[in-house]
């Protein structure tokens, strides 16, 4: 009995912060989500967020994707990948296992690209013994 109109498509729009929206607090999503707007808060998906190119964003972050083509502070945490273009810019933390900046972009964070996406391994995390 499954219904396929209910199944999750990660590239369908799920949930969107227009131009002149504020939100505050805590959002969870499924499927990819944009903010054009202005959010302040927590963030929590396993999916895709984007950050367009008129978005402010001041939160902590933990997605699956995160493209950026707005503004962002904060701990920014994706499991998968962090994309930020050209008119992108960042300030505060970010943990992933790929990082893409393009030419352009403004970048003042601490970064950090441990591991791999989709991979078991924590062996290179692990202290070394001696």
């Amino acid at each position: 009995m499954k219904d396929k109109s209910r199944e999750l498509n990660e590239t369908k729009l799920a949930g969107l912060i227009d131009v002149e929206s504020e939100f505050k607090g805590d959002l969870t999503f499924k499927g990819s989500f944009r903010i054009e707007g202005t959010f302040k808060g927590t963030i929590a998906s396993d999916s895709l967020l984007i950050i367009g190119e008129r978005g402010k964003v001041e939160a902590d972050v933990k997605v699956g994707q995160l493209v950026i083509n707005g503004e962002i502070r904060g701990t920014l945490q994706a499991t998968e990948r962090v994309e930020i273009h050209d008119k992108g810019r960042v300030f505060g933390t970010i943990l992933t296992p790929r990082l893409v900046v393009e030419e352009g972009a403004y970048l003042e964070a601490t970064c950090q690209t441990k591991g791999s996406p989709r991979s078991g391994a924590v062996a290179a995390n692990e202290p070394a013994g001696g």
